[in-house]
């Protein structure tokens, strides 16, 4: 009977007592680190939410401008086809990404589609220069104040984003939590970073 267990067994009962302590304390501990890598991946699928609402913000401008151009720059119909076939990129590859931020692949795409959307946008707006009368149009420059304001809040909203993901990823790749990430499912997450230095100007939308 266990209760009659000679002196020999005490050893093995520290020994099985010690190792159920290390197993109890091995499992809070990653647990806690679990829960602190949900917590950081949340932060910065939340900080990508802030910037699917300023893109989105931005797609919807799209349209109204070039509905606004396409009277004073009827012979530019290549130019404008062009910025409206980038947005409509940009706005499926963001559908996307919004699904899964942070993965590799996905924020690549964005950075493309976003970096061609930009240039098409720098391209009308160095066009609509020779065009008086577009320029002195209300709507016109209503829609130059929203974009410019957009893309503020967009460079904002990417910072914000690209700091939550430095966070997870340094705790990610920290000791003990590289230990369990792989294991519990959390892999690197990619910043959002514009595909070349002349794509982090904001583009120039006043005349």
């Amino acid at each position: 009977m266990f209760g009659q267990a000679g002196p020999d067994f005490y050893p093995y009962l520290i020994v099985l007592l010690g190792l159920a302590i290390f197993v109890g304390i091995l499992i809070l501990y990653a647990i806690a680190v679990y829960n602190n890598l949900v917590a950081k991946r949340n932060r910065y699928k939340n900080g990508f939410s802030q910037i699917d609402v300023q893109l989105k913000r931005r797609h919807d401008l799209i349209p109204n401008l070039v509905e606004t151009v396409k009277g004073y720059m009827a012979h530019e119909r290549g130019t404008l086809e062009a910025v409206i076939s980038a947005r409509n990129a940009a706005v499926n590859v963001t559908s996307k990404v919004a699904a899964n931020p942070g993965d590799p692949e996905s924020m690549k795409q964005l950075a493309v589609a976003e970096g061609n959307l930009m240039a098409g946008l720098g391209k009308l707006f160095a066009l609509a220069e020779a065009y008086p009368d577009l320029k002195a149009n209300q709507n016109m420059s209503n829609l130059q104040e929203e974009l410019s304001s957009t893309e503020n809040r967009v460079a904002f909203a990417r910072q914000g984003f690209n700091d939550q993901v430095t966070d997870y990823n340094t705790y990610r790749e920290g000791f003990p939590a590289v230990v369990f990430a792989g294991m519990f499912g959390f892999f690197p997450a990619s910043l959002f970073e514009l595909e070349s230095p002349s794509d982090r100007e904001v583009v120039q939308v006043k005349f």
